[in-house]
């Protein structure tokens, strides 16, 4: 926990934690779980793949949860990514405007579709190129909230996130992905809030 107030939580995730419980005995452990430890009416507004580390927000109470989900939804947060990705990325800044669904007969993967996918906006700039791996950091803006978006709009132009063997990226330790930045208006006060949280990798 980096902030809590009698609205809020901020916390980081660590990669290979859930956000939430899953089904089974073995997949209660998780995010939700481990802070409502700390306070009970902690309640989960967003989500992060479980190999995703960095900012999560938690709202206290069933109202505040509310009020901080219509700020996700309606796109009044301010969120950027962290990623290393294969190769070098020669355009320095731009977007990748791909529409995504479900590729249902290969879950949980999601694919690019151009028919039937959901419009998804990503916005990236490079911060730099690692020539001894072949690596490209680059900070990450997703505009629309799809399913596993930034890895696949990353592997659809070529650079695969390291680590992300579902959409074909390099073996690595983890999944080279971290909500590294939060920044919204505090749902009671006004208060331009703003956290961040620097990438493990």
């Amino acid at each position: 926990v980096v902030y809590n107030d009698d609205c809020l939580i901020i916390a980081v995730k660590p990669a290979g934690l859930l956000a939430v419980p899953g089904r089974g005995a073995d997949k209660q452990d998780c995010l939700a779980s481990r802070v409502q430890a700390q306070f009970l009416d902690a309640l989960i507004v967003h989500r992060l793949d479980m190999a995703t580390s960095g900012l999560m927000v938690l709202g206290r109470g069933a109202e505040m949860q509310r009020a901080l989900s219509r700020l996700f939804h309606d796109r009044e947060v301010g969120k950027r990514y962290v990623a290393l990705v294969a190769g070098r990325m020669k355009v320095a800044a731009g977007e990748i405007n791909l529409p995504l669904m479900a590729d249902w007969l290969k879950r949980p993967r999601q694919k690019v579709d151009h028919d039937a996918g959901k419009h998804a906006l990503t916005r990236y700039r490079v911060l730099g190129y690692d020539a001894g791996g072949d690596t490209t950091r680059v900070e990450l803006e997703p505009v629309t909230g799809r399913t596993h978006q930034l890895r696949v709009h990353l592997a659809a132009i070529g650079h695969p996130i390291v680590g992300d063997v579902l959409y074909g990226g390099r073996l690595a330790p983890r999944l080279m992905l971290h909500a590294g930045m939060l920044a919204f208006q505090h749902p009671r006060t006004g208060e331009a809030l703003a956290f961040s949280s620097p990438p493990p990798f």
